[in-house]
């Protein structure tokens, strides 16, 4: 293990229903891995990893996923699990961003990012650590996305 090293970061497409594009979606998970890393929190599972991996799965695999570890027999946007894994539903992204008139990218790149936030010891089951997790969120995205730009 690299403790105390910025972890490399790798994005696998695991699913043929939504397109994405792997190689951009790479490019954007590792700024965003860059500028979370910078604002870990002491103890922080970010700092403990060598590697993290970003899978983008199907609503299938993820409502699999989210009844064996969460109980609940419903797909999700993100799940982020110790040890560095990060897993994306890319047919909830697409159905959120329909729904908030954004793009299948911007909602993955969101998730992405959330995902690692967590990863860097953030938490938003209360509603004040869900305020500081969004707020810090917010700023991360906007400067994420001009560096990527």
């Amino acid at each position: 293990m690299r403790h105390g090293v910025l972890p490399t970061i790798e994005v696998r497409n695991l699913q043929r229903t939504v397109r994405v594009s792997t190689p951009r979606l790479q490019r954007f998970a590792n700024i965003a891995c860059a500028l979370v890393w910078e604002h870990k929190l002491s103890g922080a599972e970010i700092a403990s990893v060598d590697a993290i991996s970003v899978l983008i799965a199907s609503d299938r695999r993820m409502a699999a996923l989210h009844k064996k570890f969460c109980g609940l027999a419903a797909p999700t946007d993100v799940l982020t699990f110790q040890h560095g894994e990060i897993v994306i539903s890319a047919e909830t992204a697409a159905r959120q961003a329909r729904i908030f008139h954004s793009n299948v990218t911007a909602e993955i790149q969101l998730y992405l990012l959330h995902g690692l936030l967590h990863l860097a010891g953030f938490d938003d089951v209360t509603t004040l650590d869900r305020r500081r997790m969004h707020r810090l969120q917010k700023k991360l995205f906007a400067t994420a996305l001009r560096i990527y730009r």
